[in-house]
């Protein structure tokens, strides 16, 4: 794993001795590849120079000194369960994927607090020992799943005097070879008591479900001991279901230690496809017609603009003289006789999943759909390399970066009536924000529908700008990210989809569920768990 970015080591994008761009490694479908079409969208799109700016290595001296509860150290020294209080080891744990976790260590900058130590938990009754020992020690807590966070969750509060112990739950995780449905884009990385304490969405949530629609039974380890249900029935009306207590609390109350989930048959049959519409309008009225209809695929996405030029840039380069061809006439088809303007069209990509038959049917009607509003077939090479560049895509932020351009993703729900005027707003306020804090060429704003509902969506934004010029470039972006979270709110946004609150976000947590309810999760936080012992003071 990267100690200064996403993912893989072996893999990155990366411009060659060519100046072409390739995604390197051998893990993903796109690795080994080149995208001749990349470096200039990047240059043209950020006034970038491939001017390369290696990163630096791991700075040690910027690493505090641990300060250890020695007494706590020798009770779980007789346990037997692994710990470390190295340097590499602590940093790798103190941050999530925000951009200024990221930014702070490939720029070697001192760091205010981190871990002080790590513990490696191998099972439910490990972490009830851990768990006692630190309310025993008065040792904070924090539980680390896949550090894939990007709320700020993982970072030590520097006001935090108590030696901070890691909880690395990354060695309990038992693989059983069975289908749940549940894709987060992070799913390679992240964990399954993270998905839980996040309350987190995957991509085929249209027939999978959300965490909580997939959830049948939690053990978790609380100061007060552990709370869990009597059983494992699919339904209880035994007042409010305490796994809601749990269900996004973010590691402020315990350690998520066992996990009962839904499974089913790895399906039958899997058909990718994809749909063009000459303007976002159109392709957001399809989706919420798809909806309405109750037809959803397993994923629907729809790509506004931005992010269908962005697509087009990380096309592989083709080696077929024929496959060039068909590609030219395509694109002659939709824009010159249907007269499609490329500049305004986007692109939803599709996956639909199940037994053969009813794929075909499902695959049908949602083109139907689709027709009625203008769409046309785009083909299933289109939905099925948009599928798979979801979980490269986290690793071109770390190429971003080389080049003195930094970017970043958020995400909300919507109601439908309200996408259209969120979407045009949230740009609008990105791009006057950036312009009045001096960022000196145009940002890249873009959007994408992705998860579908009755009564609304889930908007992805993506985000980035060229920061040459800038003393204080992730200042810069914070400030932009708030404005932008403030008009989301002003839209009729919620405060986030799937991502959390951690401490990015808690400051409109009283406006998201009120006075009234943050109180609420006060009361519950001071009786599991009194002394703080969990205190990455997330959420509240």
């Amino acid at each position: 794993m990267k100690w200064n970015g996403w993912g893989y080591s072996d893999s990155k994008f990366l411009f060659n001795k060519k100046g072409q761009a390739e995604f390197t490694g051998k893990r993903y479908r796109l690795s080994g590849m080149v995208l001749p079409s990349l470096q200039d969208w990047f240059e043209n799109t950020f006034g970038a120079s491939v001017n390369h700016k290696s990163p630096p290595a791991l700075n040690a001296s910027a690493v505090p000194p641990a300060s250890l509860n020695e007494a706590f150290v020798e009770d779980l020294k007789a346990t037997g369960i692994p710990f470390s209080h190295e340097a590499e080891d602590r940093v790798f744990r103190a941050h999530g994927h925000c951009l200024h976790e990221i930014f702070a260590l490939r720029e070697g900058k001192k760091f205010e607090r981190v871990p002080d130590m790590v513990v490696w938990p191998n099972c439910h009754n490990d972490v009830v020992k851990i768990v006692e020992l630190a309310c025993k020690h008065n040792v904070c807590l924090i539980p680390y799943g896949g550090g894939t966070s990007v709320t700020s969750a993982l970072e030590c509060p520097p006001e935090e005097t108590r030696c901070i112990v890691s909880l690395d739950t990354s060695q309990m995780l038992n693989e059983s070879g069975y289908c749940t449905g549940h894709e987060p884009d992070s799913m390679e990385f992240s964990s399954l008591g993270g998905w839980v304490a996040t309350r987190a969405s995957g991509m085929k949530k249209n027939v999978y479900g959300n965490i909580e629609d997939l959830v049948i039974h939690i053990k978790v380890v609380t100061p007060r001991g552990v709370i869990e249900k009597s059983c494992q029935g699919p339904r209880m009306s035994t007042g409010p279901d305490i796994h809601h207590f749990i269900l996004g609390s973010e590691g402020t109350l315990g350690v998520v230690t066992e996990v009962t989930m839904k499974i089913r048959p790895i399906p039958e049959y899997q058909k990718y496809g994809s749909v063009v519409f000459p303007n976002f309008e159109a392709g957001v009225a399809c989706l919420r017609e798809v909806a309405k209809q109750r037809c959803a695929p397993a994923s629907i996405r729809l790509m506004d603009n931005e992010q269908f030029q962005f697509g087009h840039a990380l096309k592989p380069q083709v080696s077929s003289i024929f496959t060039n061809f068909v590609e030219g006439l395509k694109k002659f088809y939709i824009t010159k006789f249907k007269g499609f303007d490329p500049h305004q069209l986007v692109v939803a990509t599709l996956l639909f999943e199940g037994d053969r038959e009813r794929v075909l049917q499902h695959e049908k009607q949602v083109y139907d759909i689709a027709a009625t509003f203008g769409g046309l077939a785009a083909g299933e090479d289109n939905g099925q390399r948009g599928y798979i560049l979801t979980f490269v895509i986290a690793y071109l932020r770390d190429l971003g970066m080389d080049y003195y351009v930094v970017a970043e993703s958020f995400e909300t729900s919507v109601p439908w009536d309200r996408v259209l005027d969120l979407c045009r707003n949230v740009k609008e306020r990105i791009n006057r924000e950036c312009k009045e804090r001096g960022v000196q060429f145009q940002p890249l704003t873009s959007c994408r529908v992705t998860q579908t509902y009755d009564a609304g969506a889930c908007v992805y934004f993506y985000f980035a700008f060229n920061y040459r010029g800038l003393a204080d470039p992730v200042h810069t972006y914070e400030r932009v990210e708030h404005a932008a979270r403030e008009e989301i709110l002003a839209n009729g946004g919620s405060l986030s989809h799937h991502h959390g609150v951690g401490k990015l976000r808690k400051e409109w947590m009283k406006e998201s569920i009120s006075s009234l309810g943050v109180g609420m999760l006060q009361s519950v936080k001071d009786y599991v768990d009194p002394d703080n012992i969990f205190g990455n003071r997330n959420l509240l």
